[in-house]
């Protein structure tokens, strides 16, 4: 599926700011489940400075900076993405180790192969292991269970007990508090969800970017409407770990497979949950992937708007970008 999208992100502030630096990442990353064809970012006022770098996590990172006095930032991201149908059949998912195994492939011990995985399962700036994660999870990780059948039923739990609501939370709620109240948005189901694997001894990872809404039968789609959005990874190893014969063959790592889980809307699929899904960056939790953050002097308060287009081509055969040149990729 061709798609094309646009991000606008707009800060008003008052009083001015009168020099800012800002980090975003607002431009999509190719994957096996997509090809990035064009990307840019155009950002008014012009930065003085920019730079794009690949970050630890193989994200797209651009940090700008601006040092004139301004009351208004806009940053506009376009992109064209093809996504690409990973096939996997839902009946292979009660063909993969049970979660315990799984478990066990990440406890350390001596002559262990390596698995890069490993940061998934510990601990994050806005997931915190705590009880309540584990007791919710435990309905779902009963004694050999698959671990994909066990993860994706836990993903199924939260879409069907917790309430969708906007503006319930916001971004500094914690992911605990989301689960006591059994409501919230994308981005807290996607913690909770992760907060609920890794308590388990599994690598979980959160997903930003796009999701393709239905337009109602008879309706054009409105221009700036949709929304980013959040979702979850959880790894499962192509083999597990056997420290025998790790000591014998000297193997230096290990590889596996990551399948995306999303408790918003109940899919699942293999490196992205549908061809209607857009990956933007990935990382322990939102605070490696926040699109825009930033160190900004003046501007005692502002106000943000956020403006975002996820079109198919079959709807628009040329994409309207405005593109003023600053940074791109393709």
């Amino acid at each position: 599926m061709l798609l094309y999208i646009t991000h606008t992100t707009t800060y008003h502030y008052e009083p001015q700011v009168n020099t800012a630096q800002h980090m975003a990442h607002l431009l999509p990353r190719d994957g096996p489940a997509q090809t990035v064809e064009q990307a840019t970012l155009s950002i008014t006022p012009t930065p003085a400075a920019s730079s794009q770098h690949v970050d630890v996590f193989g994200n797209y990172r651009t940090f700008f900076s601006l040092p004139v006095a301004h009351d208004t930032l806009s940053i506009t991201a376009n992109s064209t993405v093809q996504t690409h149908f990973m096939v996997y059949p839902p009946e292979q998912a009660s063909d993969t180790p049970a979660w315990e195994n799984v478990r066990a492939h990440f406890v350390y011990h001596s002559g262990a192969a390596w698995d890069a995985a490993n940061e998934f399962v510990f601990a994050s700036p806005y997931v915190q292991p705590h009880p309540e994660f584990s007791d919710y999870a435990r309905a779902s990780f009963t004694p050999g269970r698959p671990v994909l059948v066990a993860a994706c039923d836990l993903m199924k739990r939260i879409h069907t007990e917790f309430t969708y609501e906007t503006a319930s939370t916001d971004i500094n709620t914690p992911a605990l508090e989301a689960l006591k109240h059994r409501k919230g948005v994308c981005q807290d189901f996607a913690h909770i969800l992760i907060g609920c694997l890794r308590t388990q001894g599994l690598a979980a990872r959160y997903v930003s970017g796009y999701l393709v809404t239905e337009v109602p039968e008879g309706q054009t789609r409105l221009i700036g409407s949709d929304a980013s959005h959040a979702w979850v990874s959880v790894y499962v190893p192509d083999a597990l770990d056997d420290a025998a014969e790790t000591a014998k063959t000297g193997a230096l790592a290990t590889h596996g497979q990551w399948f995306d889980l999303d408790p918003t809307n109940n899919r699942w699929g293999l490196n992205s949950p549908g061809i209607d899904y857009v990956t933007l960056a990935m990382g322990r939790d939102y605070a490696d992937v926040s699109p825009v953050r930033g160190v900004i002097h003046g501007g005692a308060s502002h106000t943000l708007d956020v403006a975002v287009t996820v079109q198919p081509a079959t709807e628009l055969q040329t994409p309207t970008h405005v593109n003023t040149d600053h940074l791109s990729r393709s």
